[in-house]
């Protein structure tokens, strides 16, 4: 930190110290012995970060296709497949279709073809809407925490925001109070 009055710092570096530690080099943090004023100094980030709100699986579906029209076909395209697929409906529906040639697989005699039908026929189309599913579970899950800890962080900055406005109400009552002290020393 900079006492009020204090040489002021080398340019070159207070740009390499983080933002805390540089708006206290830059002298915007008032030190004790110097009772200089606070003045805020918002984080360049708190703007951007209000204004764009937590991070979800469907915002960022929405970014990963590009600006296109053709792309935003594409992204809509896949999404509806893949939430069409990836039900539970559809995995049973699968395992029917599956179940169809099981017959023919198991009739055969071939341990080859038997192990082929289960790998390539009743794995794949059954497992497909199943891990789709757990995907979208976990993507859910994901935008849930991605919300509670946006909110928490939005509730602990008011309250670092309150804790601040206490702060600058106490540094207030302590210039008040050294002002008064310096008064009666002039006074003796």
């Amino acid at each position: 930190m900079v006492a009020t009055g204090a040489a002021p710092p080398d340019p070159s570096t207070v740009q390499a110290l983080p933002d805390v530690e540089r708006r206290n080099a830059e002298g915007s943090c008032a030190t004790l012995g110097g009772m200089g004023s606070f003045q805020y100094v918002p984080h360049r980030r708190a703007a951007e970060r209000a204004s764009a709100g937590p991070v979800t699986t469907h915002g960022t579906m929405r970014s990963m296709g590009g600006d296109g029209r053709l792309a935003r076909l594409n992204a809509a395209i896949g999404l509806r497949i893949t939430v069409v697929v990836g039900t539970m409906w559809c995995a049973y529906l699968f395992s029917l279709l599956a179940l169809v040639s099981a017959p023919a697989a198991l009739t055969s005699g071939n341990a080859l073809v038997v192990i082929a039908w289960i790998a390539q026929t009743f794995l794949q189309l059954v497992l497909l809407p199943i891990i789709i599913v757990g995907q979208n579970v976990q993507a859910e899950s994901a935008d849930r925490r991605s919300r509670a800890t946006y909110e928490d962080t939005t509730m602990i900055l008011d309250e670092v925001r309150q804790m601040q406005a206490h702060l600058l109400a106490q540094d207030a009552a302590f210039q008040d109070l050294r002002s008064e002290v310096l008064r009666l020393r002039h006074e003796r």
